[in-house]
């Protein structure tokens, strides 16, 4: 990070930086000898920097992730129940089957934008952390913390905890739950999908291309059936509603939800191979599968039922499948999308920890957040307390209401370290960037542009959750500073 006054500092992978001896956590003269014991002022001097101040790492993460480990995070943490559902949403705001997919293009387009901002980062700062590293380089360490602080307390957690309750309700179609099986069966997934990233990256890898593999084949079946063994629908009465940048709007965030989760690459950017080829490929490759099965999967949607069908009815890819293939066809979208939850949630717990990975080896999370496991190699602590949180959630039940003010603080941070982009070109020109992102700085713009109407529109649309999301990031600005002043002293 450039700081006034100084030279930059050097970024070391996994997020480190190199300290300052003056910040280090010195023992008081007499430390250790039984005269000081009994002192409590002594005592306390020298539990508070243990727990809170960086300390001198010697263990990094090792880079074990492939390209195509890589390109499965992307692919496995986008897709999930968004396209089974949000055809829906789309068709009742836009009357013209050319317009919606259109509108899924440009969507899946925009999010390539972003990610490929992200990828510049990346390459020129190959380090586990991802946004918050990025938003310190460009910004400084409040808004990085004020990042991670999100992350964790609000967006990430209760993504994850969303996705365990959405496990359990499409399980309640093949299995019937009791609401508090639906719990115990979202606290099973959680445990399950942590074990796999607790122990190795690569078996947390592992997982996430199986669940990959798995929804894709779903949705290959699904879209191959479409094709090849339904008939086309009959003609429907003409169905229309009128075009409003309203309905355009609603239809139009829904899709680029959908493919929300492109940003996952860039927190284990500290553990893949050759990142300043590997993360651009690996965005861009991942980005074209998931557009592609989203367009495959609307056309193939849009051939057994009429639009106007798609417009009432809720589960479309289930009533699309019966189409196709009879009742079975329900059980096989209800499949599909257990994968494909699982391989959402897999991404998340798989990358989110190292954002609080790299906070804590800056001194501004707890110290345990930022050790390696010293046989797995892992973030183990950091994974566990980010999948205890995400528990928490689940049986508290605020994972509700908390997930609607995610997306808002999501694209801030989405906006911002995409704005990260200029800020460090005009900074520092001379910094080695093995990737540029192409179109710059149109491309980008239009990313920004985008993440800022996200933002106000929500502001605009539903004040109540803006509020509240901005609320929850600004109680990150006191902890900041606590945790400033603890690390300092």
């Amino acid at each position: 990070m450039l700081v006034p006054g100084a030279g930059i500092e050097p970024a070391l992978p996994c997020g480190k930086r190199i300290l300052s001896p003056l910040r280090l956590p010195v023992s008081p003269p007499g430390h250790g000898d039984k005269s000081n014991v009994t002192r409590t002022p002594l005592a306390i001097r020298d539990i508070l920097p243990a727990l809170h101040a960086p300390a001198v790492q010697t263990a990094d993460l090792p880079r074990k992730l492939r390209l195509r480990d890589a390109v499965g995070i992307v692919s496995g943490t986008i897709i999930g129940s968004g396209i089974f559902l949000v055809p829906n949403l789309v068709a009742r705001n836009l009357s013209s089957p050319p317009a919606a997919i259109a509108l899924w293009i440009f969507a899946g387009i925009l999010s390539l934008f972003g990610a490929l901002a992200y990828a510049e980062l990346g390459a020129m700062i190959p380090a586990t952390g991802g946004p918050y590293v990025y938003l310190r380089e460009a910004y400084g360490p409040m808004v990085a913390f004020l990042c991670g602080w999100t992350f964790f307390t609000v967006a990430l957690s209760a993504s994850v905890a969303w996705l365990g309750i959405a496990f359990s309700n499409y399980l309640g179609y093949l299995i019937p739950l009791s609401p508090w099986e639906a719990k115990a069966v979202a606290l099973a997934l959680i445990v399950i999908v942590a074990a796999f990233n607790y122990r190795r990256v690569t078996a947390g890898a592992a997982f996430q291309n199986a669940c990959a593999v798995l929804k894709i084949s779903g949705l290959a079946v699904l879209i191959a059936g479409a094709f090849f063994l339904a008939h086309r629908a009959a003609p429907a009465a003409p169905y229309s509603v009128p075009l409003t940048f309203s309905r355009f709007n609603i239809a139009f965030m829904a899709c680029l939800l959908s493919y929300d989760g492109w940003g996952a690459l860039s927190f284990v950017a500290g553990e893949v191979r050759e990142p300043h080829r590997n993360l651009t490929r690996a965005a861009a490759i991942g980005l074209a599968i998931v557009m592609s099965v989203y367009v495959l999967a609307n056309l193939a949607y849009m051939r057994v039922l009429p639009l106007a069908e798609i417009a009432a009815t809720d589960r479309v890819g289930a009533l699309a499948a019966e189409r196709i293939i009879g009742s079975a066809g329900g059980v096989l979208v209800t499949i599909t999308v257990l994968f494909s939850i699982a391989g959402s949630m897999n991404g998340w717990v798989m990358t989110a920890p190292r954002i609080y990975f790299a906070q804590a080896r800056d001194g501004l999370f707890f110290r345990r957040m930022g050790e390696v496991h010293p046989r797995f190699g892992t973030p183990a602590f950091s994974i566990a307390i980010f999948c205890a949180w995400s528990a928490v959630l689940v049986l508290s039940g605020t994972y509700e209401s908390l997930a609607s003010y995610a997306m808002f603080a999501s694209w801030i941070s989405y906006g911002l370290t995409a704005a990260g982009v200029i800020i460090l070109r005009r900074r520092e020109p001379g910094r080695a960037r093995p990737y540029r992102m192409p179109g710059y700085p149109i491309t980008l713009i239009l990313f920004i542009a985008v993440a800022a109407t996200f933002v106000i529109g929500t502001c605009i649309a539903t004040p109540g959750p803006a509020l509240a999301g901005g609320g929850l990031i600004a109680t990150g600005i006191p902890v900041y500073y606590l945790w400033s002043r603890t690390r300092k002293s």
